[in-house]
């Protein structure tokens, strides 16, 4: 098992994401890199696909990481990620390289979800030793905030907004944490920044498994989801409260809920915590589709609380 995480050595160990970078004031995204660097025990090398969080710390000629970095496409960080993972691993076998180091991929869901999901799929298959982290935060908020198909369902975007014949995005969202757990890796999880000691576990626990891991932490973006900046953290908080984003991780087939709420919160208080949601209480009677959401919460919760008893109660070979 991976080391506990202790504030004080991470705090003697200084920040690996530095600040003065230009995410916007209490983005969540941020957040979220930062403290899964410091949860790394070994040295990184880190592939990024362009979006937001790539576009806001590494404007040429500055760069706000002080580890290893490639800015790579939008579709293919993780194939990045494979080809240095794969390079490391032959300069070791020819003893040109005796260093031990971990590589992370990070990609928005956009880049991960949509775009790259082929990318990451085949390092899956291909059990490269990495990490890929994808920072969730509802939508292409780097280009106009317009929906991916992480955007939760009834949310406002660009390309999906409300009007007379829409409520906003119809569809609901994708689910790549369970994409991934069906590739049959050793390790997946959900967390959010909020939840950082839950969160950076997992970063840890993550690296120091052999082969393709996985963690999908939502984080959320204070122009997309129309909050103001100090609410951040309130709001991933209620996500998980409300039973929204579940924390829970997969460990080699193992389900476990990682954070449960003392009291599951109604989905209608993270609805209306947000702007993207606002025109659902402005316009017409939309209870119909308020007790839709509420059920597909529930349902979803209810099938992962019974996955996790199967695996409790299932022999461990």
């Amino acid at each position: 098992m991976p080391n506990p995480i202790r504030m004080k050595e991470l705090a003697e160990r200084g920040d690996l994401l530095t600040g003065g970078h230009r995410a916007c004031a209490g983005c969540a995204c941020a957040t979220a890199l930062r403290q899964a660097v410091m949860a790394a025990e070994d040295p990184v090398v880190v592939a990024f696909a362009t979006g937001c969080m790539e576009v806001s710390t590494t404007i040429y000629p500055y760069t706000a990481w002080k580890v290893p970095y490639i800015h790579t496409c939008f579709e293919n960080a993780a194939a990045t990620i494979s080809g240095v993972e794969a390079a490391y691993h032959a300069f070791r076998r020819q003893g040109k390289f005796d260093k031990k180091v971990k590589f992370i991929a990070f990609g928005g869901d956009g880049g991960s979800y949509d775009i790259g999901i082929q990318a990451i799929s085949g390092a899956m298959e291909r059990g490269h030793h990495m990490l890929y982290i994808c920072y969730n935060n509802g939508a292409y908020m780097n280009t106009g905030i317009q929906r991916s198909s992480a955007t939760p369902r009834g949310a406002s975007t660009t390309t999906a907004p409300p009007g007379r014949r829409s409520y906003g995005k119809k569809e609901y969202p994708k689910d790549l944490t369970e994409i991934m757990i069906a590739h049959g890796v050793p390790y997946a999880a959900q967390s959010t920044p909020a939840h950082h000691m839950d969160f950076m576990k997992k970063v840890r626990r993550a690296l120091e498994i052999e082969g393709p891991t996985f963690i999908n932490v939502l984080a959320s973006c204070n122009r997309g989801w129309r909050i103001p900046s100090e609410q951040s953290i309130e709001i991933l908080r209620l996500a998980a409260d409300s039973c929204f984003w579940p924390i829970y991780e997969v460990d080699h087939g193992t389900y476990k809920i990682t954070y449960r709420p003392r009291e599951k919160k109604p989905i209608l208080e993270w609805l209306q915590a947000q702007g993207r949601y606002q025109h659902l209480f402005r316009k017409g009677d939309n209870t119909a589709l308020f007790e839709e959401l509420q059920q597909d919460v529930d349902r979803r919760w209810e099938r992962l609380q019974r996955m996790e008893k199967l695996w409790a109660e299932t022999p461990q070979a």
